[in-house]
């Protein structure tokens, strides 16, 4: 049947060394997965079962390496952070998918920013409200192009780091992740039925902090290239 009006284009996101795109369907975020990050943001490091919110996907941003791109300051906030994650895109899904089948649903990775507006998460868990205000704004979620896993295999360890004006703010490895890639979409998928289209924004380490219009971040995760963003 006809629609109404025509539909808005389904977010998608460039893979390497193809001219196809990955169209999304879900975004889901793992809060607090690596120690560090947890202390910082006044939690317990300990391995207590993650916990997922999400973003829009069309609060997506698509970012190409080389190119420093602009990103909107947004509305209704004086406390916008920047958080570094690697961002996991799935093939496959399920549920209750086991462990040891869970990288087998994984067809990539890619450098990933999950903005914040924090003064309107912090109000909102001051006020056991949702989190949407704080983490949902528009293009809140930087991603770059995919890497094939069939292409560099699985991204398990290796560093992860973000600078703003050439200043080194967050600097990791993909190792201190306190849960997992496999753990994240196995347990995941015990909470939703998962599916091809799916990705998750798999944690941010520590350092994470405000930037203002003019500054430009540099986001890098080895070996998925890096992405540049001008606050505008």
């Amino acid at each position: 049947m006809p629609f109404v009006f025509e539909p808005v284009a389904r977010p998608a996101l460039p893979i390497v060394g193809t001219d196809k795109l990955f169209p999304v369907r879900r975004v889901y975020c793992v809060g607090r997965n690596y120690a560090a990050h947890a202390r910082e943001m006044g939690g317990d490091p300990t391995r207590e079962p993650p916990f997922f919110f999400q973003k829009p996907a069309d609060a997506l941003q698509p970012v190409p390496h080389g190119k420093t791109v602009e990103h909107p300051y947004p509305s209704k906030t004086a406390n916008y952070h920047f958080e570094l994650e690697m961002v996991v895109a799935l093939a496959k899904g399920g549920r209750d998918i086991p462990l040891d089948k869970a990288l087998d649903c994984v067809f990539g990775y890619a450098v990933g920013l999950d903005m914040t507006r924090r003064d309107l998460q912090d109000e909102a868990k001051q006020l056991r409200r949702p989190w949407e205000p704080g983490k949902a704004s528009d293009l809140s979620g930087p991603v770059g192009p995919l890497y094939p896993a069939a292409t560099i295999g699985h991204k398990l360890k290796g560093p992860i780091s973000l600078s703003v004006d050439g200043v080194v703010k967050q600097k990791a490895d993909l190792s201190d992740m306190i849960w997992s890639v496999a753990e994240q979409i196995s347990y995941l998928s015990t909470y939703f039925e998962v599916f091809p289209g799916d990705i998750i924004f798999s944690g941010t380490p520590d350092g994470v902090g405000a930037v203002t219009r003019g500054q430009t971040m540099l986001a890098a995760v080895d070996g998925l290239g890096e992405i540049s963003l001008k606050v505008v």
